[in-house]
Protein backbone atom coordinates (compact mmCIF):
# COMPACT_ATOMS: atom_id res chain seq x y z
CA UNK A 1 0.00 0.00 0.00
CA UNK A 2 1.35 3.41 -0.96
CA UNK A 3 1.58 6.42 1.30
CA UNK A 4 1.62 10.07 0.33
CA UNK A 5 3.90 12.63 1.95
CA UNK A 6 3.28 16.32 1.27
CA UNK A 7 5.93 18.97 1.83
CA UNK A 8 6.24 22.64 0.90
CA UNK A 9 9.43 23.61 -0.92
CA UNK A 10 10.52 27.24 -1.04
CA UNK A 11 12.45 28.91 -3.84
CA UNK A 12 11.07 27.14 -6.90
CA UNK A 13 10.19 29.50 -9.76
CA UNK A 14 9.95 27.43 -12.94
CA UNK A 15 9.59 24.03 -14.55
CA UNK A 16 13.33 23.45 -14.36
CA UNK A 17 13.18 23.99 -10.57
CA UNK A 18 10.36 21.47 -10.33
CA UNK A 19 12.28 18.96 -12.46
CA UNK A 20 15.35 19.28 -10.20
CA UNK A 21 13.29 18.69 -7.06
CA UNK A 22 11.38 15.81 -8.68
CA UNK A 23 14.62 14.15 -9.83
CA UNK A 24 16.32 14.33 -6.42
CA UNK A 25 13.27 13.12 -4.47
CA UNK A 26 12.76 10.30 -6.98
CA UNK A 27 16.16 8.90 -5.97
CA UNK A 28 14.95 8.16 -2.42
CA UNK A 29 14.37 4.42 -2.02
CA UNK A 30 10.70 3.48 -2.32
CA UNK A 31 9.51 6.67 -4.04
CA UNK A 32 7.01 5.85 -6.78
CA UNK A 33 5.75 9.26 -7.92
CA UNK A 34 6.51 12.94 -7.28
CA UNK A 35 4.05 15.73 -8.16
CA UNK A 36 5.39 19.28 -7.93
CA UNK A 37 3.29 22.47 -8.01
CA UNK A 38 5.71 25.36 -8.56
CA UNK A 39 3.17 28.10 -7.79
CA UNK A 40 2.37 26.87 -4.28
CA UNK A 41 5.60 24.97 -3.61
CA UNK A 42 3.55 21.90 -2.79
CA UNK A 43 5.25 18.57 -3.43
CA UNK A 44 3.24 15.35 -3.11
CA UNK A 45 5.41 12.24 -2.85
CA UNK A 46 3.90 8.79 -3.30
CA UNK A 47 6.04 6.02 -1.83
CA UNK A 48 5.87 2.36 -0.92
CA UNK A 49 6.45 3.16 2.77
CA UNK A 50 6.49 6.30 4.94
CA UNK A 51 9.51 8.47 4.17
CA UNK A 52 12.08 9.82 6.60
CA UNK A 53 11.56 13.62 6.68
CA UNK A 54 15.34 14.06 6.91
CA UNK A 55 15.81 12.12 3.66
CA UNK A 56 13.22 14.29 1.91
CA UNK A 57 14.86 17.46 3.27
CA UNK A 58 18.30 16.29 2.15
CA UNK A 59 17.03 15.49 -1.36
CA UNK A 60 15.38 18.90 -1.66
CA UNK A 61 18.58 20.57 -0.38
CA UNK A 62 20.57 18.61 -2.99
CA UNK A 63 18.35 20.20 -5.65
CA UNK A 64 19.18 23.63 -4.22
CA UNK A 65 15.95 24.35 -2.33
CA UNK A 66 14.61 23.81 1.13
CA UNK A 67 11.56 22.32 2.80
CA UNK A 68 9.54 24.96 4.61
Amino acid sequence: MSTTTTVTVTGMTCGHCAASVREEISEIAGVEKVDVDVASGRVDITSAAPLDPAAVGAAVAEAGYRVQ
